[in-house]
């Protein structure tokens, strides 16, 4: 999921401006438009100050590091990009917001936002991760750089520029909004249902059209791909103990033990080897896939067309990867991102891992695992499937929690939401390249699945990168013609907006 932005402004503002205007059903509504335009470029260095305003805050929901001034500060935005009711949700964790803004439109939008970030280490960064600094980016441009730059702040405050200038404008909106926001999405979103299934909340949403994610889409050569839905995930945490085997010491020992004593971290090694195939590439969980869904016909069409459009090359070149599993061709690859369901560790740790050795035999050892699920398997089935797979292989002792997690969204092609995106990027010069879903995964089952059935995506031009990683960015002023600045990502919501009003 690439997004990157960039460089020197006079260049930015003259790709800004090469956004055709839109042919409206309404020509005084295509008219209205040129007054938002100026508000924009007047506004620049105010969205650019939001952007920074909400970067520099923390809002950690996995260290429960500044989350409330986070919810808070994200409150009093929305207030002030004139949403008339913003309410806090409470939750067993992290709370979310509700919001409701009624322009007295024959439409309304649903918004999905999230006000939480991923854990930094900033010895890791060029740039201090809460500085939020304007930094020159080689093959991009000036860009914003800091965490929740692209995930999700930076798009985020974009569109709430967006309302900002059509109401500085003196412009009516032309759709009303319901707007549902979460602080726990770098978490797996494991309350997020609390906020969306309150009656209040469930009766605005059951007003929409559909339900979007504001997102920096274009690859840094300007190329955008449009998601049909996304993985689910699992989260969890193994933990293999002396206390809970049974085996092993209940407490660090010396390693000369190990002659004489079983390992708790080797049990947990020997688990995991039972999870995948032997080359670990493959589901091994009994059980596990049983309903995943295979491509279709259509769906393998649209991978057929990507493999042609994407660059093989540079999506290796930026993963620093040089095969794909079992060498298959980037087509194999593309499609088994799209529909093969995965079991990954994210991090094993057990005893002693600083500076030199430390000769013990560890009473404990952990495991961080992912598991992303396709259409038709749940989140519910999957963790049940994890535990009986353990316990039938004799390591019913290891401990599983649950972190987070959901199932897997899918979007129609052919909703008004997934044509209004096209419409807009063809307007803009632009021939989206289409994908089933997304390998990452995203919480749009609450909104796709019962009782909604709402159609869900993401939309935005501009560019950005690094979620999860050093040096996150999004681009203020693009080095590439083809890659739109702050100006031109705030004109896409403007457009995208007023598509949703009169498609059918």
């Amino acid at each position: 999921m690439n997004r990157r932005e960039l460089l020197y402004g006079a260049a930015a503002s003259a790709a800004a401006m090469t956004l055709p205007n839109l042919a409206f059903s309404s020509p005084a509504a295509a008219d209205d438009l040129a007054p938002i335009w100026a508000e924009i470029a007047k506004r620049r260095e105010e969205t650019i100050a939001r952007i920074q305003t909400w970067i520099r805050q923390p809002s950690i929901a996995a260290e429960n590091r500044g989350v409330n001034e986070g919810c808070e500060l994200t409150m009093q935005m929305f207030r002030e990009a004139g949403f008339e009711s913003v309410t806090k949700i409470p939750t067993d964790g992290q709370p979310g917001i509700f919001a409701t803004l009624d322009a007295g439109a024959p439409r309304t939008l649903g918004l999905y936002f999230m006000y939480d970030v991923k854990q930094v280490d900033p010895a890791e960064w060029s740039s201090p991760p809460w500085e939020a600094a304007l930094v020159d980016k080689p093959g991009a441009g000036k860009v914003i750089m800091g965490r929740g730059a692209v995930n999700q702040k930076g798009p985020e405050g974009t569109f709430l520029a967006a309302l900002h200038a059509i109401r500085g404008a003196g412009r009516k909106l032309p759709v009303n909004f319901v707007l549902v926001a979460e602080g726990e999405e770098e978490i797996g979103s494991p309350h997020f249902p609390q906020v969306v299934r309150r009656p209040e909340v469930l009766a605005a949403l059951k007003k929409c059209q559909g339900v979007f994610m504001p997102f920096a889409a274009q690859d840094l050569d300007g190329a955008v791909t449009i998601y049909l839905g996304a993985k689910g995930v699992i989260e969890c945490e193994l933990t293999s103990s002396g206390e809970r085997w049974g085996r092993g010491p209940k407490k660090d020992i010396h390693s000369s033990n190990k002659a004489r004593v079983d390992s708790p971290a080797w049990h947990l090694v020997q688990a995991l080897h039972t999870l995948v195939s032997e080359d670990g590439d493959t589901p091994a969980i009994a059980g596990f896939a049983d309903k995943a869904r295979p491509l279709n016909t259509v769906e393998k069409q649209m991978i057929a067309v990507a493999a042609e459009r994407l660059n093989e090359a540079g999506a290796k070149k930026s993963m620093g990867v040089e095969h794909w599993v079992h060498d298959v061709s980037w087509r194999e690859a593309l499609e088994m991102m799209a529909s093969r369901p995965t079991v990954n560790i994210e991090g094993l740790v057990g005893g002693y891992t600083g500076p030199g050795g430390k000769t013990i035999l560890p009473h404990q050892a952990k495991a961080k695992l992912d598991l992303r699920l396709v259409p038709d398997m749940t989140a519910d089935e999957a963790l049940a499937a994890l535990k009986a797979h353990l316990a039938k292989n004799g390591f019913g002792d290891i401990d599983v929690n649950m972190t987070g997690g959901y199932d897997p969204n899918s979007t129609p092609a052919d909703s008004a939401m997934i044509r209004a995106e096209q419409n807009v990027y063809q307007r803009a010069g632009i021939e989206p390249i289409l994908m089933p879903r997304l390998a990452g995964s995203g919480p749009g089952y609450v909104f796709t699945g019962h009782p909604l059935h709402l159609p869900a995506g993401h939309f935005g031009l501009g560019h950005g990168s690094g979620a999860h990683a050093p040096d996150e960015y999004y681009v203020i002023e693009s080095s590439n013609p083809k890659v739109q600045g702050i100006e031109g990502a705030v004109r896409s919501y403007v457009e995208y907006l007023y598509e949703l009003a009169v498609v059918s």
